[in-house]
């Protein structure tokens, strides 16, 4: 725990001059890993519905396989206890019942001890991030304590990461758009305002979401012309 201070001060000044979102979330894995005892892998898991688990910054294929097995069997942390409890600890997966679907599977993998802390609920959507161990028994209580540390990091930074990644889509929606637009004004001889009819019409027509029929244009320099899917 020496040196535990400086080093999460490390971790936040990092994390303010980074600016991709997924950088941020393989920053904060990377540091959980080197971080938090007994840690050996690492990824930040999104559930949505409670139902499907993907994996974020994974650090392997280990995490990505397992959250993919939470999916397949309905079963495991994410899906149940992390909802509930801030920090979620699977000593042993070989043995643990809560899970024996998963537990059986995931140790399978190669998970032999698992760590979870929840970043954030919102209905029936969850963030966690996950630890694994490739040992039973990996983490101790001072695990606990540093990744709960790193979690409070992580919290933060996946919410503006979230929220940077939907303004940066939305700012490519706009220029796709503004491009398709001014491809069809110049073209035509048409307004801003009827060439974004145009669109909506090559949109409702095709079947297509108007986003991919501004791409398709803005690509290619023509309309996609599908036909309207039954």
């Amino acid at each position: 725990m020496e040196g535990l201070a400086e080093q999460m001060s490390e971790l936040a000044r990092s994390l303010q001059v980074e600016d991709d979102p997924q950088e941020v979330l393989a920053h904060l894995v990377r540091a959980a890993i080197e971080l938090v005892p007994g840690t050996d892998e690492g990824s930040i898991s999104v559930v949505t519905g409670r139902r499907d688990v993907q994996s974020h910054a994974p650090s392997s294929d280990l995490p990505q396989k397992v959250d993919a097995l939470q999916s397949e069997t309905k079963q495991g942390p994410c899906l149940d206890a992390v909802y509930e409890h801030q920090t979620v600890t699977v000593p042993d997966l070989a043995s643990e019942q809560r899970w024996p679907k998963f537990s059986r599977k995931a140790a399978e993998l190669g998970a032999a001890s698992m760590l979870s802390f929840q970043l954030y609920v919102e209905g029936d959507n969850l963030g966690a991030l996950n630890l694994y161990g490739r040992t039973p028994h990996a983490f101790t209580e001072d695990s606990e304590q540093v990744g709960l540390l790193i979690a409070s990091h992580a919290a933060i930074a996946f919410a503006d990461a979230t929220k940077l990644g939907h303004m940066r889509d939305a700012l490519r929606s706009r220029d796709v758009i503004g491009q398709a637009k001014g491809i069809l004004m110049e073209r035509y001889g048409l307004t801003a305002q009827n060439a974004f009819i145009m669109l909506t019409q090559a949109s409702s027509h095709t079947n297509i979401k108007l986003l991919d029929v501004a791409e398709h244009l803005a690509t290619t320099g023509a309309l996609p012309s599908h036909r309207r899917r039954s």
